[in-house]
């Protein structure tokens, strides 16, 4: 793995421990918004009486958003910082959270999904983007996205939590109007960040598509990498459930399976600063490819509750962990002009993911059982593992 173009240290960054609060606490709230409008608009959609199929469609919208901006947004990023892209993200997530306060109809909370979808992958873009540009050197990049990483993992709890407690005491229509002010507090937090100049494009680099960007053997191997890693991560949240009902074991168990990975995947990223002083990237990510390989073969053979726990809680440390080291491992390979533009590659390959894959599991499940999706998931991941060592930096 080489570095393209970093930019030289010194290169007019601001107090790197102040800015990064700032980029933790506003992907916080406006990622909370997302994650509580997405528990509550299901919730509201199932109590009006829509099918499953409707609210089905409804959870899709919240990804399909981010599939279609994700690029764009990348080259705007690129193109004007950090703060005109976020604060169309702030005004969008505000307006979608805002309309169904407003307007509680199914419509309206499919507008709400698609806008506040949309808002976090845009936010989440140009938030990362000037992550990587005021860290300065590798180890500083894995820390720097550790610490970033810590914000969305606390905000799928916070989002939801409070949306609930509002909805028992107040109604949706409290709960979506409190969604619809944390954007605000995501705001306030960016506004006294200091905005970094534009990044000129290097001598001999030329103006591609992004598409160019796939013909770069490592940011090609790195994109498998994740998509393969985030394919298992849907695996365990669409399986698990399937498992725990054939097994007969309570609903609350499951949630208990589910929860624990959840919390692991959360944990795991407050200790990534100090791993991240200690390890390479390519060493965390062949670590927990293998981790999940292995969890994934055992998994369908274990009956107590509790060992399913164990392989819940290994599998979230597996998975929670690689995030930061591809963040950092992207920031590296590509050209720093082309920053935010590889960024929504990235998440563009990851929502489409999201939106095809749990049909491909149901299907698979269907076909071979659930049993054979584990272990053909596992297999894949075995299998790509060698990618991980491909991307071991290489002497000068």
């Amino acid at each position: 793995m080489t570095s393209k173009h970093p930019e030289p240290p010194g290169n007019g960054r601001p107090a790197l421990g102040r800015e990064l609060a700032r980029l933790i606490a506003g992907q916080l709230f406006i990622h909370g918004t997302m994650a509580g409008t997405r528990m509550a608009a299901p919730l509201l959609a199932l109590r009006e009486g829509h099918t499953p199929l409707a609210v089905g469609m409804l959870l899709a919208l919240f990804a399909l958003t981010q599939v279609f901006l994700a690029l764009p947004a990348g080259r705007y990023a690129d193109r004007h910082g950090l703060k005109r892209p976020l604060k169309f993200a702030v005004v969008a997530a505000t307006l979608g959270a805002g309309a169904a306060a407003a307007l509680p109809i199914f419509p309206v909370l499919c507008l709400a999904a698609l806008l506040t979808g949309g808002a976090t992958g845009v936010a989440s873009i140009c938030l990362q983007r000037h992550a990587g540009r005021v860290a300065a050197g590798p180890v500083q990049l894995r820390q720097v996205f550790s610490w970033l990483s810590i914000g969305p993992a606390f905000s799928n709890f916070v989002g939801p939590f409070m949306a609930g407690l509002l909805i028992d005491n107040g109604g949706f229509r409290v709960a979506f109007f409190a969604l619809a002010l944390m954007p605000l507090i995501t705001w306030a937090c960016i506004r006294g960040a200091r905005e970094l100049p534009p990044v000129a494009m290097a001598a001999g680099d030329r103006k591609g598509s992004a598409w160019d960007l796939l013909r770069q053997p490592d940011f090609r191997r790195l994109m498998v990498i994740n998509w393969v890693l985030s394919s298992c991560w849907d695996v365990h949240l669409f399986i698990v459930p399937v498992l725990g009902h054939e097994r007969g074991l309570a609903a609350s168990v499951i949630g208990t399976l589910l929860g624990t990975f959840a919390l692991a995947a959360a944990l795991v990223r407050l200790a990534m600063p100090l791993i991240a002083a200690r390890l390479q990237e390519w060493q965390v990510i062949a670590g927990a490819m293998a981790t999940t390989a292995l969890v994934f073969g055992v998994y369908p053979l274990v009956a107590p509750p509790w060992a399913m726990g164990v392989c819940s809680a290994l599998l979230g440390v597996a998975l929670g962990s690689v995030q930061p080291m591809v963040m950092s491992t992207l920031h590296q390979i590509t050209p720093a002009h082309r920053h935010g533009e590889a960024l929504g590659l990235r998440l563009m390959s990851l929502n489409g993911s999201s939106v095809v894959m749990p049909m491909l599991f149901g299907a698979a499940g269907a076909a071979v059982g659930v049993a054979g999706v584990f272990w053909s998931t596992g297999a894949v991941m075995a299998a790509c593992t060698r990618l991980a060592f491909a991307m071991k930096p290489r002497p000068a």
